[in-house]
């Protein structure tokens, strides 16, 4: 399995205060599991990275092969499997069970996976972006809020 971790300071620090004061991080975990989920399902319909910068094209060879120019969208199979998942009491997973979501995300070369028609650059879909910082501290803070 590949495994992406961020490590935001921030949100760390709103998660410890939010886990004191309730004592229950289930609750705002699931939501914020919700919100990384939709976020990252947009980024197909918008073909960008949680940076925002726009995914690489479909190289000629597979336009030819499959005739089609936008990257990760032709069947929406990888979109659609998209899915949060709890971890416990203390943490919160976005991913996909599909086989080939690590290389859509991380990219690969015909020379390290010789059954590739091609090389495949990276298009990242997971990750947290700068609206999804700012929509999981909202979701921190509103459950603070009920807390207190």
């Amino acid at each position: 399995m590949i495994e992406i971790s961020v490590d935001d300071r921030e949100l760390q620090a709103a998660l410890r205060n939010l886990q004191q004061v309730t004592g229950n991080l289930r609750p705002a975990l699931q939501k914020i599991g919700d919100k990384l989920k939709d976020s990252t399902q947009q980024r197909f319909g918008s073909q960008t990275a949680p940076d925002g910068s726009a995914w690489l094209g479909n190289a000629e060879s597979t336009i030819a092969r499959k005739g089609r120019s936008q990257p990760l969208t032709e069947h929406g199979t990888l979109g659609d499997t998209i899915d949060s998942q709890l971890l416990g009491n203390d943490g919160v997973q976005i991913g996909s069970p599909m086989k080939y979501a690590a290389m859509m995300q991380f990219g690969g070369t015909k020379a390290e996976f010789p059954a590739l028609w091609g090389d495949i650059p990276a298009r990242p879909f997971l990750g947290i972006s700068a609206d999804d910082r700012n929509a999981v501290i909202e979701i921190i803070t509103r459950h603070l809020e009920q807390a207190v």
